[in-house]
């Protein structure tokens, strides 16, 4: 079991998955990138403007790691900075204001954790994604396609619905760093991610995803076509839904709810 869960820790981490930039240049059409966060900068692990899903303008976001060396390093190995948040939660409040659909890509080990990123309020972007996602008055759809890591991934997936590939992982910690502060041994790391329930099938089952998206076609046409109808479909159904604030807010409340009703 603990050998299953890493294997999927490391198919999420493998260089040939595609990245946020792939999702959005095979799903959309018509991408403008925007950039800066109006307050320090650019960041290059996030990536976000406008699009068209066929024929509606909607705001894209995703965290992107790049595939070559040389471009992991220019991307901050898809770990972004306080800036990278800013800029995305810039974006969102832009997507309410014109009545914007949002989606999100997310495929990040975490946040950065540098000194700078720590100088300019990490934690504080982090804390008013999570905030202000929770009250857009717009649709929300965030699709984890790689690692979910932490509250890295969580600012950018506090979604009306949060996807998650087959081959994805969602976890509040490495398992290389959970086995090293658990036992002081990160060669632990398999058992830890078994513990750790880290896999799209552990998420859904505790409701923290909607729906576990196949791999099937990975990278082809077919697959990217599949997404865009996914999308469609759950926009438009989104769009119509009334009180979408107060479900959204349900649907976060509600986690962990299940296991408490179940005692004696």
């Amino acid at each position: 079991m603990s050998q299953d869960a890493y294997r999927k820790v490391r198919l999420a981490r493998d260089n040939g998955r595609p990245t946020g930039v792939d999702y959005i240049k095979n799903i959309f059409q018509d991408f403008v990138e925007f950039h800066g966060d109006r307050r320090f900068g650019d960041d290059a692990a996030v990536v976000g403007g406008i699009a068209l899903l066929n024929d509606s303008p909607v705001t894209v976001i995703a965290t992107e790691k790049g595939h070559s060396v040389k471009e992991r390093a220019m991307r901050g190995f898809g770990a972004p900075s306080p800036e990278g948040y800013r800029k995305a939660l810039r974006l969102m409040k832009q997507a309410e204001k014109f009545g914007r659909p949002i989606v999100c890509f997310v495929d990040t080990s975490g946040a950065q954790c540098g000194i700078g990123a720590e100088e300019r309020g990490q934690g504080q972007a982090i804390a008013e994604n999570l905030m202000e996602m929770s009250t857009l008055c717009v649709p929300v759809i965030s699709i984890l396609i790689g690692e979910g890591g932490s509250g890295g991934a969580l600012a950018l997936a506090v979604a009306d619905r949060v996807w998650m590939l087959r081959g994805a992982v969602y976890s509040v910690i490495s398992p290389e760093g959970c086995a090293s502060i658990l036992w002081k041994d990160s060669a632990r790391a398999p058992e830890a991610a078994s513990c750790l329930k880290l896999t799209a099938e552990d998420a859904k089952a505790l409701g923290v995803v909607d729906r576990v998206l196949s791999e099937k076609d990975l990278g082809e046409s077919e697959f990217y076509d599949r997404i865009r109808t996914l999308l469609e479909k759950e926009i438009r159904k989104l769009s119509a839904e009334p009180e979408l604030i107060q479900k959204r807010y349900d649907r976060f409340r509600k986690m962990g709810i299940r296991g408490k009703e179940e005692k004696p």
